[in-house]
């Protein structure tokens, strides 16, 4: 890999400026982003989620992750621990819930074994993202009157 011209941007661009990334919940979130949109990398909190703990802990929203100071950081980290379950323990508890689901042998739990939509969506069309890439139309494995049976 050659490096660019100007060494000092290359290393901006990789991030090796010193700035210490900010980790909550074990995710790193992004520096250059505001901190209402960097905390939605964390699994289990959305926008909006977002939005309701900035106003709890009293941090501005429009500041950018690399301008928070250590006790912001500190105060969102608790507050996201006591009050919200997130990334290991919220996948934990969504994967108990569908085999739960599927142990009690419920339409849902049927539909995840059979690897079906689950929530109501049609299945003559627009499944394929659950399905795969299978075509089960009246001409597919058809043979040819050519062919031998």
């Amino acid at each position: 890999m050659t490096r660019p011209q100007n060494h000092d941007n290359y290393l901006n661009l990789l991030n090796y400026d010193n700035r210490p990334m900010a980790r909550i919940a074990g995710v790193t979130i992004p520096n250059e982003k505001r901190i209402e949109a960097s905390l939605s990398y964390i699994y289990g909190i959305g926008f909006s989620t977002a939005k309701k703990i900035l106003h709890a802990v009293q941090v501005d929203a429009d500041k950018r992750t690399k301008d928070l100071s250590e006790n912001e950081v500190n105060r969102l980290r608790e507050y996201i621990e006591k009050n919200f379950k997130v990334e290991g323990n919220l996948k934990q508890q969504v994967l108990m819930n569908i085999k739960r689901l599927k142990e009690i042998s419920s339409y849902r739990g049927i539909r995840h074994i059979k690897g079906l939509p689950v929530r109501g969506q049609r299945t003559k069309t627009n499944n394929r993202t659950r399905r795969g890439n299978v075509r089960k139309t009246a001409g597919s494995g058809r043979k040819t009157a050519s062919e031998k049976t």
